[in-house]
């Protein structure tokens, strides 16, 4: 479902700027809004979870890149070795 949204009040040099980043892209200034108001909303809610995994001590900060990365390693070999067992056809 969509909504419609009227924001007022608008100074007339704030709307010029958004109308010619708008027009540089090759967007009209509807398109161009659209993708500001719905990008912001998704890295709101990217945001929110983030400090929801920090608010729940499960976000981890103390994993060095190395190891983030042989995790991964150790994470995608068991993923193979499962996928090559044949699995009893039941």
């Amino acid at each position: 479902m969509t909504v419609n949204l009227l924001i007022r009040d608008i100074p007339e040099e704030a709307r010029d700027t958004l109308a010619e980043r708008a027009r540089a892209r090759g967007q009209s200034l509807q398109a161009y809004l659209y993708e500001l108001v719905t990008g912001e909303a998704r890295r709101g809610a990217n945001l929110a979870l983030l400090d929801a995994v920090r608010r729940s001590g499960r976000g981890r900060t103390d994993v060095s890149a190395e190891g983030t990365v042989a995790e991964l390693a150790e994470l995608r070999a068991r993923r193979e070795a499962n996928l090559s067992v044949p699995r009893d056809p039941q």
